[in-house]
């Protein structure tokens, strides 16, 4: 029996080390390239390691006023996106996970509903535009305010709270608000900060949505600028010829680092915040 979980956990570990380094290996290369020297890069020679370390590419991305415009609306974005998807996730949330709610058998049918189908881009996009959403901050952020599979897993999480406390709460003179506020809040920390990074990661890189609805350069977020710079090669020429003398082998390098400088501040929110996430997740999949 020890003979098999020992090998078991063996197993286990190698997998895993594979898994690891599998993620782990773009990001080694991508930051291997972007600073490496230009000959080296042309020459195809960067691996894991980088050659003739050089910061140039850093300091053209870094000059370039869009990614710097993008920063500003991506945080924008998110922190008022994940605010306001905070707020009415939970107190769908909350309402739903009350046994006397009227009609809460035919609400929660007709969230799952949205789960399964759904009108279509087209629709959606006549829908904001009806509103008058169209290039403005709230087309980031109204249409995918409240996400189904978030709601019901924290609405699952309200239903685990012990009964007992919301009835104290209440013969305390508390409302279901302040039952709501003062007694279940406090208590599902792990699951308000795994919501709130599901909805931050997926705010910070919808560029599809900018895509769709803004037309101002001005309002578009960062994975929008990153889309530009990678998929087209757009540089300010002032930061190119100043940086690097050669632009064709800046592009090389600017992908990757446009790419890093972008996806590097949300990767590292998860630590900080890594042990709620996993108690919030688990207790949210086990009576789903």
């Amino acid at each position: 029996m020890n003979k098999r979980i020992r090998l078991f956990d063996i197993v286990n570990v190698l997998l895993m080390g594979i898994v690891v380094c599998s993620m782990l290996f773009p990001f080694v290369h991508m930051a291997a390239v972007s600073i490496s020297s230009s000959e080296y890069v042309l020459r195809n020679e960067i691996t894991l390691w980088p050659k003739g370390i050089k910061f140039d590419a850093y300091t053209a991305v870094l000059r370039d006023k869009r990614i710097l415009v993008g920063y500003q609306n991506t945080i924008m974005y998110v922190v008022l996106g994940t605010t306001l998807s905070l707020i009415f996730t939970t107190m769908g949330a909350y309402s739903l996970s009350r046994k006397n709610l009227v009609f809460g058998k035919t609400f929660m049918m007709m969230i799952v509903f949205t789960m399964l189908f759904n009108g279509g881009m087209i629709p959606t996009y006549l829908v904001i535009r009806s509103y008058g959403l169209l290039n403005t901050i709230w087309a980031m952020v109204l249409p995918g305010l409240v996400s189904s599979y978030y709601l019901i897993i924290m609405r699952t999480f309200f239903q685990g709270v012990p009964r007992d406390l919301e009835e104290s709460g209440k013969i305390d003179g508390l409302s279901n608000l302040g039952v709501l506020l003062r007694i279940v809040l406090p208590l599902t920390k792990p699951v308000l900060m795994t919501i709130s990074l599901f909805y931050a990661v997926g705010i910070w890189g919808n560029f599809f949505s900018a895509l769709l609805y803004l037309q101002d350069p001005n309002l578009f977020p960062l994975q929008e600028m990153v889309r530009n710079i990678v998929m087209m090669g757009q540089v300010e020429e002032n930061t190119v010829s100043s940086a690097i003398g050669n632009k064709a082998i800046v592009l090389e390098s600017l992908k990757y680092t446009v790419i890093l400088v972008s996806t590097l501040p949300i990767l590292m929110v998860y630590p900080f915040i890594q042990k709620h996430f996993v108690k919030g997740a688990m207790i949210g999949s086990v009576k789903g």
